[in-house]
């Protein structure tokens, strides 16, 4: 006997407990059992104050089994007990543990040896989060769940994939040698470190960006931009073949920009310095400054052409015109690229040359103003060190590019691990949604859907899902739409964040199980509050005072919300913080 009742008010009961039971040491957040003819209640001490425990109710027994949520209150007359340790597991773990089905995850905190685990489904199946403040343990319990899923011995995991985006690259050490204790696990890693990589150097096959992907890349901010990029990407499927069709067009659009400056009306002299100014830096072989017009008796360069006479006008402007209108062409019809052929930064880089003034932003400063950003940034991105990243010797489809991702050295890769550490923020976020969006249009493109299930880890996730100008330019955010669509395609979220408050709303909101470890700042405290489905203040209470690698689960997975201490990893990942004592009293010589 635990106590009796003496009052019930909402979903908490209030225990008078005994004498006997009020001399067993720390039973706070143990379950105690209300047991009525035909009726087991299954509630849970949150506090005790001058004999009286309050014990929330959480569930009840039927059928030997534990049900979450109440159908009927108990009555005083119910016998209160507490629930004894081998029947816990009902409540925090699995019943009947199928080493294909069910994972272990951790230990209970409150109950000494009593294991805590999950059906694979449950929770593998749902968008997770899992916050926490620095030091408090996030990526080591990361560690710890992949490490005790692929490390089975009964069995193994060989279909799973998972693709990590590694902020800081602190997974490499934890996973690199799982092979070596399942031999069916294989590890992929790739690297954003150009000069010391330990690992393939990261790749982007530029010819199966979309013209959204250019945008993020590129920075775009406002809808006018959109066209230029399109004209753009329409471009490169001419620039980016056969180099006589790539003459014939850059001839068209130089000329059809000249024209429209010639029939503008503005001044000669602005005129003259406009077309100086587009065939100094857009020309041909064909078409330039120095191109000669014939004209019968007398033949003469196209600069020549455009003086200004003493009535100040341009004398030879009917005969400009009818030698640029001869540079037109009619027959060339373009489409956006379909991923059917290679090409190249510089190819793109030059497209966006001439799509600057095929689209008339001569006409407009202020469209050219915006145009002129784009062209600035692919400039500094083709002579960049992230150029590399999108050298990419070999054609390959979308289909072939994100199977070879899963290849590992010696067969099916389930954890490919992306060390996203040695690039700047900016680029990181676009390289992280390009990557998860090739992934999830692949997913989308699979006839029998949701067939090959794909895992997004986005390590300091609030660096990429935020609620950022995606949606304003694009009309979506590509993790805003795996979270509401990615999981009848196989495609699933885990977003590990140490502000979850910078985090989008509509991604989080989607998110079916949480394992939150220590939370201090009051903003994300809050907003978990907030955002979080069916938390409840018994949980939020026990964020503050968590230690180093336990935290509060609760979600989909889970019959109730339970504290889970995770052991170590092993090997761990480079996540400690820095020795400093050690570093500072240690002998060094300073040159």
């Amino acid at each position: 006997m635990f106590g009796k009742i003496i009052s019930i008010e909402g979903n908490m009961v209030h225990v008078e407990v005994t004498p006997e039971a009020s001399t067993v040491k720390n039973f706070i957040n143990s379950y105690v059992a209300i047991e009525e003819p035909g009726h087991i209640t299954i509630g849970e001490v949150t506090d005790i104050i001058r004999g009286v425990a309050y014990v929330n109710i959480l569930g009840e027994i039927h059928s030997s089994k534990f049900v979450f949520g109440v159908v009927r209150k108990p009555s005083f007359a119910g016998k209160t007990r507490l629930v004894p340790k081998e029947l816990v597991s009902k409540i925090i773990s699995i019943d009947d543990f199928d080493e294909r089905k069910d994972l272990h995850l951790g230990t209970s905190t409150v109950y000494e040896g009593v294991n805590v685990g999950v059906n694979i489904n449950q929770f593998f199946s749902n968008h997770f989060a899992i916050f926490g403040s620095t030091g408090s343990g996030k990526s080591s319990s990361v560690a710890r769940i992949f490490q005790n899923l692929f490390e089975k011995e009964g069995a193994s995991a060989k279909n799973a994939t998972i693709f990590i985006f590694d902020a800081y690259g602190e997974y490499h050490s934890a996973f690199k040698n799982i092979n070596e204790k399942n031999p069916d696990i294989h590890f992929k890693s790739y690297t954003t470190a150009l000069e010391f990589a330990d690992s393939e150097i990261l790749k982007i096959p530029l010819w199966l960006l979309s013209v959204d992907d250019i945008a993020l890349l590129l920075g775009a901010e406002k809808h006018s931009q959109i066209p230029i990029i399109e004209k753009a990407m329409k471009l490169v499927t001419i620039f980016g073949r056969d180099e006589d069709m790539v003459i014939k067009h850059k001839n068209d659009i130089i000329s059809r920009a000249i024209l429209d400056i010639l029939s503008s009306g503005r001044p000669p002299a602005q005129i003259r310095d406009q077309v100086f100014s587009v065939l100094s830096y857009y020309n041909t072989k064909e078409l330039s400054l120095d191109s000669l017009i014939f004209q019968p008796g007398y033949t003469r360069p196209v600069k020549q052409c455009l003086l200004i006479d003493a009535s100040g006008k341009i004398r030879d402007m009917e005969l400009l015109t009818n030698y640029f209108e001869s540079h037109l062409t009619d027959d060339l019809e373009l489409h956006l690229p379909d991923g059917s052929f290679k090409y190249t930064l510089k190819d793109l880089k030059d497209a966006f040359d001439f799509a600057l003034i095929s689209e008339g932003a001569l006409k407009s400063e202020k469209v050219y103003d915006e145009a002129n950003i784009l062209k600035v940034r692919m400039h500094g991105l083709v002579n960049s060190d992230y150029s590399k990243f999108f050298e990419v010797d070999e054609f390959m489809t979308k289909e072939r590019f994100i199977s070879d991702l899963m290849i590992g050295y010696g067969g099916k890769a389930q954890i490919i691990n992306f060390n996203i550490n040695y690039i700047d923020d900016r680029f990181a976020k676009t390289i992280v949604k390009i990557y998860s969006k090739m992934i999830f249009d692949y997913s989308k493109s699979l006839e029998d859907r949701a067939s090959v299930p794909i895992h997004i880890v986005l390590e300091e996730a609030h660096r990429y899902v935020q609620n950022d100008n995606d949606i304003f330019l694009l009309g979506y955010n590509i993790f805003d739409r795996i979270t509401k669509e990615g999981r009848k395609y196989g495609v699933l979220l885990g977003l590990i964040s140490q502000r979850p408050s910078e985090l989008s709303e509509t991604s989080i909101s989607q998110c079916n199980n949480f394992l939150i470890f220590k939370m201090l700042h009051p903003k994300d405290v809050d907003y978990i509050r907030e955002m979080v489905p069916n938390i409840t203040n018994e949980v939020m209470n026990k964020l503050r005072i968590l230690q180093p690698g336990t935290c509060v689960a609760f979600g989909n997975a889970f019959k109730v919300p339970i504290i889970i201490y995770f052991q170590m990893p092993d090997p761990a990942p480079t996540s400690s913080s820095a020795n400093i004592s050690g570093a500072w009293f240690e002998k060094k010589v300073i040159d």
